[in-house]
């Protein structure tokens, strides 16, 4: 996955709520506002990091373009990551309202938890390469997945058909455990999972032969995918509840589609410019002329060659390099002519060079002070 991860900057998961990241942002802010840490660059940059992730998963529009394409994803929303400044501390919470506020600067009473409910299943990565041509037109095609689900032997309880689970007797099916602890009139209280039954709520007494008891088992699924085009190298796609199950009841994980690009015989990617070589020969150089070339298209495209060409000379052709994701321009297509000078020559060519060599005055000797297309110029203009 390429770029930041913004559920990672704010400690959330990737389904997290909207009030599950407001949350988040309000607690990494009080502790890294510069406000809070005057004259810390660590804060300040700190910060600016949680703010642009918190810009981000708020909005359901940048939230959804990021999901699904990553930092890339956010070029069409008009988002620039790093451009936002920050408000003051009291701006900030002020925004929160009062409730926030008090739970912002509220000590008493506090609580620590272990997750202890439903989980989400595992994120699953699945690397698939393309050429240069199906990233320039986008493609649609099948993957096959393993990952786990649901066991269908005993449809994910964990327990022998004909058997099921019993309540844990220690925590009374609640999966967690409370520890209260009294320091003078501060009161704290520990929630953590049930350590008899792992936080399920249930114990398996005859576990299930084919999951051992874990409820799921792996498989090999088939998974549809469409690939937009202008994606890059590194980039990734989301699909969401298309990872591992989850446990005790929570949602299925999600799949993340890294594309890699296959390297192409003739052009090289920069960002959405392509570049690519043409060789001249020595006469079209000197005197111009047209030249075919190829395109990602498979379309072949002229380009006129003005006299007195130069070798390493390069031509932009606008609009022939690859789609911009998620926008309709496109980028260009940059060719770096390279002049072809011949190994061997006739008896007749060389005769006629060396007559062009005496009508410039050095009959074959070097000329440090001008090149040798400066030279036929000046030549031609006499």
């Amino acid at each position: 996955m390429g770029g930041k991860d913004y559920y990672k900057i704010l400690g959330v998961a990737r389904n997290a709520s909207e009030e599950e990241i407001k949350r988040a942002f309000r607690h990494l802010a009080r502790k890294w506002h510069p406000d809070v840490n005057p004259g810390s660059k660590e804060a300040e940059e700190k910060f600016k990091e949680i703010n642009e992730a918190f810009e981000v998963l708020k909005d359901p529009e940048k939230r959804q373009a990021y999901d699904q394409y990553g930092e890339a994803g956010l070029e069409g929303t008009g988002f620039k990551p790093g451009s936002q400044g920050f408000p003051s501390f009291d701006d900030l919470f002020r925004n929160f309202g009062f409730g926030d506020i008090f739970d912002v600067f509220s000590g008493f009473g506090s609580k620590e938890r272990q997750s202890c409910g439903p989980e989400q299943g595992a994120d699953l990565k699945y690397e698939i390469e393309i050429s240069l041509e199906e990233a320039y037109n986008g493609i649609e095609t099948e993957i096959e997945v393993p990952r786990l689900e649901e066991c269908s032997e005993c449809n994910g309880t964990g327990a022998m058909p004909g058997t099921k689970p019993r309540q844990c007797p220690r925590c009374k099916g609640t999966g967690e455990l409370r520890i209260v602890r009294k320091s003078g009139f501060i009161q704290s209280v520990n929630i953590r999972a049930c350590d008899n039954c792992r936080g399920s709520g249930v114990v398996v007494d005859n576990p299930c032969k084919k999951c051992k008891g874990t409820g799921k088992e792996r498989k090999r699924r088939t998974v549809r995918i469409k690939i937009p085009a202008g994606v890059n190298n590194g980039q990734f796609l989301r699909l969401s509840g298309q990872g591992d199950a989850g446990s005790k009841g929570g949602p299925p994980g999600d799949l993340y589609i890294v594309v890699g690009i296959k390297e192409h015989p003739v052009f090289e990617r920069h960002e959405n410019d392509l570049f690519c070589k043409a060789t001249v020969s020595l006469p079209v150089a000197v005197l111009g002329g047209e030249i075919d070339i190829p395109s990602i298209t498979k379309k072949n495209v002229k380009i006129k060659i003005p006299p007195g060409t130069q070798s390493h000379t390069v031509f932009r052709l606008n609009g022939l390099g690859m789609p911009v994701l998620n926008d309709w321009r496109k980028g260009d297509m940059l060719v770096k002519v390279v002049v072809d000078i011949p190994v061997k020559l006739t008896r007749k060519q060389r005769k006629l060079m060396e007559e062009y060599a005496r009508t410039l005055g050095h009959e074959g000797k070097a000329d440090v002070r001008k090149g040798f297309f400066e030279r036929f110029r000046e030549r031609e203009n006499d």
